[in-house]
């Protein structure tokens, strides 16, 4: 049986019952709307030191500094706003008159609905908070994406989480996940998405912030999330506004010489497109949850390690919920009309075409195409070499179905899909479930297959469960030492 959930304003009444609990709200775009239930709900004297909200952009320059980008909800200026909140507590409020007071400073900076509809509305929202007296306090900070048509469900909705948030981070700060996903208490997942989110501070040194970023597409609470090569989330939006776009997908289990040479090749290539910005180009490896559940469930170990080599070779990171190659184009369209590449193997191309992944369109397969292709996007396509024996496959000679064949054959008169010719041919008998087996099984060989430097760190941190073996330990009739069958679906 489902543990019983309070509501908001049964917690903002438990956060006014606690004595040690006392601090500040400051709140700009939606109305006081998070504090109000702390009104509401009785005995807020003993919680609430100042509440306020600095709606004309004059006060609020003048309470919390000027932008440089004039803008009013942005990280930087909520950031601004807990800095300036909690250090007013700190200064104003005497510690021999308060030894016993965990401190606060609860801030959002927010924008809603537009009239027209036409912008659904965003926002910032974090606390800076202690947990002790005594102690250094930590910040829990997130971006939300307002989905409700109606400025006042909005208002309502950002509210409640704004008390889920103060109330999990006194009563939930040990537990984390547990934080997380309590954010959406009496909330729906349809009516605001969170999209990036970060713990700091002492009683979060053993938090991986990117493994909060995977609680949020594990939940559903976002379909995507981004992080970088410091390993620190970041905001789809201000990664992707206006830029270039090119990205790769796969399983990275390891990444290995055949997806550095994918990259490098194909970014070789999208960087001599007139349209496309060598300043303003982001590049993307991206995985999939549903590649990361490819064992049938949710491995977070399996998933850090992934992480961990990308990050090091100074790669920034997609984790998306979007199983079909069309929904991720829709993604990054959201944030740029500017063009866009991927990357991909023929085996992925050849699924890409497939008929079947598209009977739940309403159009078939033309819908999806037309949805992936309609933006200004390329696709650049690496060749496949199933076995020393057979011939190297490019788009010059991969089987398509006869009712797609015409439509294939327009996007590659007219450059949409493009062979990758300039290609490493020493690198495509590599495969990363092979070399994955030969790691966990001790054989010998798979260094070769990587990067410089990526097989020390395997090694070094024993990734992927990465073991010794003698020579004499190697048993061939024991199946779980035995090469996994090379991939026909994917070289990834």
């Amino acid at each position: 049986m489902d543990s019983f959930i309070l509501n908001a304003a049964q917690k903002a009444l438990q956060i006014n019952l606690d004595s040690a609990i006392y601090g500040t709200f400051a709140e700009i775009g939606a109305g006081q709307e998070t504090v109000r239930h702390f009104f509401r709900s009785g005995g807020a004297s003993g919680t609430i030191a100042k509440a306020m909200s600095a709606y004309d952009k004059d006060f609020s320059d003048a309470i919390y500094g000027k932008e440089d980008d004039n803008r009013y909800v942005t990280e930087n200026r909520l950031r601004k706003m807990l800095s300036h909140e909690y250090g007013l507590i700190t200064e104003r409020l005497d510690r021999k008159k308060h030894p016993d007071k965990k401190f606060f400073a609860f801030s959002n900076t927010v924008a809603t609905i537009n009239f027209s509809k036409s912008f659904k509305g965003h926002g910032w929202m974090g606390i800076r908070f202690q947990t002790s007296p005594d102690k250094m306090p930590n910040e829990i900070i997130l971006h939300i994406r307002m989905h409700e048509n109606e400025a006042r469900y909005q208002h309502e909705t950002i509210g409640a989480m704004g008390v889920n948030l103060i109330h999990g981070a006194f009563h939930l700060y040990k537990e984390p996940k547990k934080l997380l996903v309590s954010l959406y208490d009496n909330i729906s997942v349809d009516a605001i998405e969170i999209d990036m989110i970060n713990f700091l501070g002492p009683d979060f040194e053993h938090v991986d912030n990117r493994l909060m970023s995977l609680q949020l597409i594990k939940h559903r609470f976002t379909e995507a999330v981004i992080f970088g090569p410091e390993g620190n989330n970041l905001l789809p939006a201000e990664i992707l506004y206006r830029k270039n776009i090119l990205a790769l997908r796969g399983s990275f289990r390891p990444v290995t010489k055949v997806n550095i040479d994918m990259m490098k090749k194909g970014y070789d290539m999208f960087t001599q497109e007139k349209r496309v910005d060598k300043d303003k180009l982001v590049v993307l490896f991206e995985i999939t949850l549903n590649n990361l559940l490819a064992d049938g469930r949710l491995d977070e170990q399996d998933f850090l390690d992934r992480a961990e080599i990308l990050c090091s070779l100074g790669q920034t990171v997609l984790i998306s919920n979007y199983q079909e190659y069309f929904k991720l184009v829709d993604y990054f369209a959201r944030y740029s009309k500017k063009r866009m590449a991927l990357i991909m193997g023929v085996p992925n191309l050849v699924e890409v075409f497939n008929e079947k992944y598209y009977r739940n369109l309403t159009g078939g397969a033309l819908e999806a195409f037309g949805r992936l292709f309609a933006k200004d996007i390329k696709i650049y396509v690496y060749p496949y070499k199933p076995s020393n024996s057979e011939d190297v496959r490019t788009l010059d000679n991969i089987k398509i179905h006869p009712r797609i064949r015409p439509f294939f054959d327009y996007l590659v008169y007219n450059g949409r899909l493009i062979n990758i010719r300039n290609y490493d041919a020493d690198v495509l008998q590599i495969f990363s479930r092979s070399v994955l087996q030969k790691i966990r099984c001790g054989i010998d060989g798979w260094e070769e297959c990587l990067p410089n430097y990526v097989d020390n760190m395997i090694k070094e941190k024993a990734l992927f469960g990465y073991r010794t073996l003698k020579a004499s330990d190697y048993n061939e009739d024991d199946d779980s030492m035995k090469e996994i069958k090379i991939p026909t679906i994917s070289n990834l």
